[in-house]
């Protein structure tokens, strides 16, 4: 368990707590220049502006990053250039000087399991983009350390692979008793990856839990907009300010609540379409399955239920 108490992040009025269990997956999710990283470097021991009290299976961390049981994963692919893909792997072993069958052992278990028993002799310039962040993962795990910090591993992969990595991660993620702690600023990860969610903004804790719960029952209108992509459609009515997900509005008259739609473009991959448009004097975007046909000018008529629009005051 990584319990942290009195932290405080860049930007931040308030400092927040927050414990994070052992053997799931928390996904703080927040926009650039959050403090997602902050926090991370805060758990790591690294320099940092944050700050706050950070204790692990109850007992109080002190001590620097080399001597924490915490391991971190970067956005950039960081191997040690001049050793082979087992060597990387052994690395953080031999410094703690295992005895030399343990290494073998250990080296050749983690490659199995991130797919890389076949590439144990080549170097990390051999490697693709993505057989270069399973190393930096894997000599990550090797330290057998207590908490596992990933800072936007992802961020820098093509689609396919960073989707075919997310399967792969929290299979053997969650197949540990570690506490594991994943930033990204997509919140797709959330939900792909995500035992819970932990919003940040501006250095500030906004909301946390399991993915479906804040994304069903936000507090604010700053959590509903970080777990929404693209982000929420805004209108007024009776005073205040309502909020509803692209997603949640159809191409229909059969709605509880309907709008008038001005299209100004519209995007479609095949499997769907993403129609832009004004509604009130403000930028929308809908979000439906299938290429619906629109043309700039066009005007469509929208519907929505009760249950998916919030309002925030």
């Amino acid at each position: 368990m990584l319990e942290l108490n009195d932290v405080r992040l860049p930007g931040a009025s308030v400092a927040f707590a927050h414990t994070f269990a052992a053997g799931e997956i928390s996904v703080v999710l927040g926009a650039n220049q959050s403090g997602k990283t902050d926090l991370c470097r805060l758990i790591a021991g690294l320099p940092t502006r944050a700050s706050g009290a950070v204790r692990i299976d109850g007992e109080p961390v002190v001590a620097g990053p080399r001597h924490r049981p915490v391991a971190m994963v970067y956005q950039a692919f960081i191997n040690y250039p001049n050793l082979t893909v087992a060597e990387n792997i052994a690395s953080p072993l031999k410094a703690r000087r295992r005895a030399q069958a343990e290494i073998a052992a250990a080296v050749h278990e983690l490659a199995a399991k991130l797919g890389l028993e076949h590439l144990l002799q080549r170097q990390p310039a051999e490697l693709s983009g993505g057989q270069q962040q399973r190393l930096a993962i894997a000599r990550a795990l090797a330290k057998d350390a207590r908490v596992l910090l990933l800072d936007e591993p992802l961020v820098n992969l093509d689609f396919k692979l960073r989707e075919a990595l997310q399967t792969e991660l929290r299979a053997l993620l969650k197949a540990s008793d570690t506490v594991v702690v994943y930033t990204t600023s997509d919140p797709r990860d959330a939900f792909a990856l995500g035992d819970e969610v932990v919003l940040l903004s501006s250095g500030e804790k906004l909301q946390a839990g399991a993915p479906i719960a804040v994304y069903t029952n936000p507090s604010s209108l700053a959590a509903m907009q970080l777990l929404s992509d693209p982000g929420v459609n805004l209108f007024e009515r009776d005073g205040h300010t309502h909020a509803v997900r692209p997603e949640h509005l159809r191409v229909s008259t059969d709605g509880e609540l309907s709008f008038d739609l001005r299209v100004t473009a519209n995007e479609t991959n095949g499997d769907e379409s993403f129609v832009h448009g004004v509604v009130e004097e403000r930028d929308w975007v809908v979000r439906t399955r299938g290429m619906l046909e629109a043309l700039p000018g066009d005007v469509l008529r929208l519907s929505a239920r009760h249950d998916d629009v919030r309002r925030f005051t």
